[in-house]
């Protein structure tokens, strides 16, 4: 089954001055797909983001929503809570909200009444008549995050939307977010949190010096890096362990279970098979379980951003 694109990026490229800020910049979000865009700071990262909201314009390249170039009518197509949080500090939580979502389409009317549910559903109803200064910054980021969903985007333009939040809380959203793709949203998530790109992406896209280094699925990118890392555990002596194999390996971790049981991370060189290691030691300790080490997204950003 084909599914559709939300929003293509076609060739996109922005300079400031003599300052290139996204090179040919490609990539296709599909309907109900989280998408992690993902970079150092001063990628490019939120130059794109501004593109797409109609913030800035792109010197050439073209982005489409929908099947349709980019116009006026899609900033109602599109949610988005940038990394600068925008609640004006003198407002009441309530009329904040309602100003916010009246700017995306809704009526005062409708606006109630969403709000409604989703300060309900966040037990959040007691924040309504407070200022806005009176937030923390979870607190806030929670009412922006509703403003932002609110009006039923058909994509949902996330920057760090974890910030300031605490386990509980970033639980919450996280749920909502998959809520959202569950019914077909489409979702860019940027953030420098690995774990929450490994916990809810589908695919990522990493943008380093304003080009996009890497693509595709998460499980694709974290298989182009795997090594030639291993987890061994076993039981035996340490030393016999240790002085079973003689070079071609070295070992970066090792841990005492329990007893005799140790679990060991070695890392192999280019010349030495694990079967030629596990000959070496067959007769020294004995093997309990052996797996291939995988890469996190946190190696995976650090090892392709390092190679560029």
């Amino acid at each position: 089954m084909n599914v559709k694109n939300i929003i293509e990026v076609q060739n996109v490229n922005k300079s400031f001055g003599k300052q290139r800020a996204l090179s040919n910049i490609s990539l296709n979000v599909k309907e109900g797909c989280i998408y992690g865009l993902l970079g150092p700071n001063g990628a490019g990262k939120t130059t794109l983001i501004r593109i797409i909201n109609q913030i800035l314009s792109p010197d050439s390249g073209s982005i489409r929503i929908g099947g349709e170039l980019l116009n006026q009518k899609h900033i109602f197509s599109i949610g988005y809570l940038p990394e600068e949080r925008g609640l004006y500090k003198k407002m009441k939580v309530g009329e904040q909200s309602i100003y916010l979502s009246q700017l995306k389409g809704l009526n005062k009317k409708e606006a109630k009444e969403k709000l409604s549910y989703w300060f309900n559903k966040f037990e959040i109803s007691s924040w309504w008549n407070k200022k806005v200064e009176d937030l923390s910054k979870g607190m806030a980021q929670k009412v922006q995050f509703i403003t932002t969903i609110l009006h039923n985007p058909k994509l949902i333009i996330l920057d760090e939307p974890f910030s300031g939040l605490d386990p509980v809380n970033s639980q919450l959203i996280k749920k909502e977010i998959l809520n959202l793709k569950a019914n077909k949203t489409s979702i860019i998530l940027s953030t420098h949190n690995m774990n929450s790109v490994e916990e809810i992406c589908d695919e990522a896209a990493i943008i380093n010096k304003s080009n996009k280094i890497l693509e595709g699925k998460i499980s694709q990118l974290k298989e182009k890096y795997i090594g030639k890392e291993w987890l061994i555990k076993y039981k035996g002596n340490q030393m016999s362990f240790s002085n079973a194999v003689w070079g071609g390996w070295k070992l970066i971790k090792h841990n005492n279970i329990y007893e005799n049981i140790h679990l060991a991370e070695i890392e192999l060189s280019k010349n030495l098979t694990i079967n030629q290691f596990i000959k070496g030691v067959i007769n020294h300790i004995e093997i309990i379980e052996i797996l291939k080490k995988t890469p996190t997204m946190d190696d995976v950003f650090i090892n392709s951003t390092i190679d560029e």
